[in-house]
């Protein structure tokens, strides 16, 4: 297996154990390969998302349910309610409409390190788990109002 991979594998395993502690979110879900970790967001084609990469790091809220007005129709509703939505995650989120992609996006990155920074890994999982908990709770209730 490609070291990137061993990498990737183990920092996941450790910051799903760690995140067992602050959110039931992911916690049904294992380390994997990839750079990303999903979980659904509660409604078809939302899934709340940790990334990392070597640099760097995010959480996110991604809109593909498959069909591109539908996902536009999603980001436009939750986008009219940005300040509410950031005045609960307590940042500026970045929104990403991608009018050139079918899907979009909500996400918060986390400078200060990514996979390369192995020492830094405990710091890194802390803070993603933080912005995850906050992402939750500043978008859960926004996605509840989407209207179908």
């Amino acid at each position: 297996m490609a070291q990137l991979h061993v990498l990737r594998l183990e920092f996941w395993r450790q910051l799903l154990e760690k995140a067992k502690q602050r959110t039931t979110l992911h916690a049904n879900r294992s380390p994997r390969k990839g750079n990303w970790i999903s979980a659904g967001a509660g409604r078809r084609g939302l899934t709340i998302s940790y990334v990392i990469r070597m640099n760097d790091s995010q959480v996110e809220l991604y809109i593909d349910g498959g069909d591109k007005e539908e996902n536009k129709g999603i980001f436009d509703q939750l986008l009219a309610r940005k300040e509410q939505a950031e005045d609960a995650f307590g940042e500026p989120l970045d929104w990403q409409r991608l009018n050139e992609r079918r899907a979009s996006r909500i996400r918060h990155v986390l400078p200060g390190g990514g996979l390369r920074d192995r020492e830094r890994w405990p710091q890194i999982q802390e803070a993603m788990i933080d912005a995850m908990v906050r992402l939750e709770k500043a978008l859960k209730p926004e996605i509840a109002r989407l209207k179908v």
